[in-house]
This record gives structure tokens, sequence and C-alpha cells, in this order.
């Protein structure tokens, strides 16, 4: 058995690719990512004096990209919807960066948001959805006040063709993540905050299977009326613990 975990490990710095990390993929589903994840965030607040705590974190996953395009506040990160569904539920996205030590608005934030289209896959990983597709940078003002167009996240099974599948396989696990949003959220001053929101509905929600879901992160996507761009709309403060 310790000849084919090895194998495992070795094969998956062969099967990654720019579109994709298996080894960080291993990594996630046996739990390593979130386990330092929530440490990290443990020693965070243990040293917090703030009346407020900030916003639990949660893992980065393998499909971030650097430099995503950067947009203006109330722009849309859809920018097309895969030739597999023509249909999706379009989504307000909205909320403040603010302070945990004070509550106030943080001006100058920037938020980092991705996700997958509604077929389960990101932009880089789909021949059929253009390049930074669902994806997008955004600087809040003196408000601290963010809003976007997005869409409501599905849930989709990580990559199981490879290293990382198999490895599931042997465990006689399932490989689905829940419906999810990933943020980056940072400004300067304050340290910088890797985490997700997820989708209350989805039926993936308490068996994730890289472990990153806590209660704090789960939000209602509610129905948006007056609005021929969106269907649901979602409110999300983000806090920021100072650096």
């Amino acid at each position: 058995m310790k000849l084919k975990r090895n194998t495992q490990i070795n094969e998956s710095g062969k099967f990654s690719t720019s579109a994709r990390n298996e080894t960080q993929l291993i990594c996630d589903i046996l739990g390593l990512e979130s386990l330092v994840d929530e440490t990290t965030f443990h020693q965070l607040t243990e040293s917090q004096t703030t009346p407020s705590y900030p916003t639990e974190s949660a893992i980065l996953g393998p499909f971030w990209r650097a430099n995503a395009p950067t947009l203006p506040m109330e722009a849309s990160i859809v920018h097309c919807l895969p030739d597999s569904c023509p249909e999706a539920d379009y989504t307000y996205l909205s909320g403040r960066v603010l302070s945990a030590r004070t509550s106030k608005p943080i001006e100058g934030a920037e938020l980092d948001i991705w996700h997958t289209a509604p077929n389960g896959l990101y932009e880089q990983q789909d021949n059929s959805q253009v390049d930074m597709n669902l994806r997008g940078r955004f600087i809040t003002g003196a408000d601290g006040r963010y809003g976007i167009y997005c869409l409501r996240p599905t849930s989709y099974p990580i990559p199981d063709d490879g290293p990382a599948g198999r490895l599931l396989q042997l465990l006689d696990r399932h490989p689905m993540r829940p419906a999810h949003i990933h943020f980056i959220v940072s400004a300067p001053g304050y340290k910088s905050l890797t985490t997700q929101i997820f989708d209350r509905r989805d039926k993936h929600i308490a068996n994730d299977a890289v472990f990153a879901v806590k209660e704090s992160l789960i939000c209602d996507f509610l129905p948006r009326k007056g609005d021929p761009k969106a269907q649901f709309e979602l409110e999300y403060d983000f806090r920021l613990a100072g650096a």
C-alpha cells in the first residue's frame, strides 16, 4: 500500500498542467489544505481582541488564476455560457468589506472572484468558454461596498480521471463539491482573506469532497425582483483582520 501511495503522489506531478494542479487536488481530498486553513484561522482569531471576528477562511483550490481582469463595480463576470448549458441562474452579488476591529468600511479593498460555469467546469477546463470567463477583480470605494453580476453556482465533481480520482475510489468516497463561489479579499494594512461562500440548497453541503464547508460561509440565494439582469441575489459582508 505504501508503494501505491507513493506512486499516486509521483504521478500527480506528471499529471499537473497550467490548467490543473493535481498535487494540490490530492492535498484537498485528503483534507490537508483544510487542516492547514483551520489551524491558521484559529491562530489568527486567538490573537484578536476585536468585538467581531474576521470572516472565516477556506481553501484556495486548484483552479485559481492570477491576473483576472479588473472590472468596474456593477459589471458582470459572465462573458459567455458553455455550449452545453445555454441557460443559467444569474445572480446579483453584493455586500461590504469591513474592518473586523472597527466594523468600518475599507476603501480600496480588492475582491478577486471566480466560480464554475453551470456545467461544473472552470474556464481553463472548457474550450467552449472564453479566456477568464466567470472571473474578475473589483475594487471598493469609500463605502466599502461591492456589487457584481455572476451566476448562482452549481455543485460539480472534482476531476477524477487522474491520481486524485483513483485515490478517492480507494477511499470509497464521492468526488462532489457543493455549489460555491471563490474569493480572495485583500486591502493594504489588512491580512488577505481566501475563502468560499456556499449555497445552502446544495445536497452536498454536508459532505464536501475537500472538507471546506463552514457554517458561517453557508448562504441563502434569494429571488431578485425588478432586475432583468438577475433572477437571484445574495448579500454577504467580508470582515478583514488587521495585518
